[in-house]
C-alpha cells in the first residue's frame, strides 16, 4: 500500500506591527509575530526576528543615548549655576572683609589717629594671609611627599 504523506499547508508569517515606537511596543504579552505554521516558515520567522531584535536594539541605544545626553545637559546646567552662584558668594565674601577692615580702621582712628589705625590693621592683615600661606605650603609639601612615596 502506499501511503500519501501530504505537506502541509505553507502558511504565510503573520504580519509584525510596527515596533519602533514604545505605544506600539505590546511588551511581548501580545502577538510576538513568530509563526508556528511549520518547519518551512521557521528561517523566515528567525530571520524576522532578528530583524527585530536588530531594530529594537538600535531603537533602545538611541533612546539610551539621548537619555546619557539629558543626564550630561543637567549635570552642565547644575555645575554652571554653581560656578555663578559661588562666585557671587567670594565676590560678597571679599566684599564684606574689605567692609569690615574700613570699620576697623573707622574705629580705630580716634585711638591710634587714622595714620596708625591704617597701620595696625594693614599689618595684622598681612600677618594672617603669611600665617595662612604657610599652612597652605605645608600642605602642598606634605601632599607632595606622600605622591612621591
Amino acid at each position: 500500500m502506499s501511503e500519501e504523506t501530504e505537506d502541509p499547508p505553507i502558511v504565510p508569517a503573520r504580519d509584525v506591527p510596527d515596533q519602533s515606537t514604545p505605544e506600539a511596543y505590546d511588551g511581548g504579552a501580545g502577538d510576538t509575530g513568530i509563526s508556528d505554521a511549520g518547519a518551512g516558515d521557521t528561517d523566515a520567522s528567525i530571520g524576522e526576528s532578528f530583524a527585530r531584535l536588530y531594530h529594537d536594539a538600535r531603537v533602545y541605544a538611541g533612546a539610551e543615548a539621548d537619555r546619557q545626553k539629558l543626564r550630561a545637559r543637567i549635570v552642565a546646567a547644575g555645575v554652571r549655576d554653581a560656578a555663578i552662584l559661588g562666585t557671587v558668594a567670594l565676590t560678597l565674601l571679599f566684599a564684606a572683609l574689605v567692609a569690615l577692615l574700613v570699620g576697623l580702621i573707622l574705629t580705630l582712628a580716634p585711638t591710634l589717629t587714622p595714620l596708625g589705625a591704617t597701620g595696625a590693621v594693614l599689618g595684622v592683615t598681612l600677618l594672617i594671609a603669611l600665617v595662612l600661606l604657610l599652612l597652605a605650603k605645608a600642605r602642598v609639601d606634605r601632599m607632595r611627599k606622600a605622591v612621591r612615596g
